[in-house]
């Protein structure tokens, strides 16, 4: 038995989550934070251009995995999830140049969450 023996077989503090549940989570995540700089846009311009530029972040790398020809979600899906993220970037654009509301994103976004959930009811 070597030194290392002990600590392969001790309880993992932190449990194994999937992938999906780590996107949710961090959609979930930056939805509530684009909600919360929403309410505050007026006094605090600067946290709203903050949440949504981590938005677009994600949904960036969302729309950089769809595009991938491995990715194993159906074909029509990828392309949705793609004009999503087309959507996604004008409207930012909109939020910040004319003042369009932020309830839209976060909708999308509270869908996708849906999605990753598996709760196809709403649908």
């Amino acid at each position: 038995m070597t030194l290392h023996s002990p600590l392969a077989y001790a309880r993992r503090e932190t449990p194994v989550r999937s992938l999906r549940s780590i996107e949710y989570d961090l959609i979930a995540q930056v939805t509530q934070r684009l909600r919360a700089a929403a309410v505050n846009r007026n006094s605090d311009f600067p946290t709203l251009v903050r949440a949504l530029t981590d938005n677009q972040k994600v949904w960036t790398a969302l729309a950089s995995d769809v595009a991938l020809t491995e990715n194993g979600l159906p074909q029509a899906l990828r392309a949705r999830l793609f004009y999503l993220y087309e959507f996604t970037v004008a409207h930012s654009r909109a939020v910040l140049d004319a003042g369009a509301s932020v309830e839209v994103l976060t909708d999308i976004n509270t869908a996708i969450m849906r999605g990753l959930r598996g709760d196809r009811g709403a649908e």
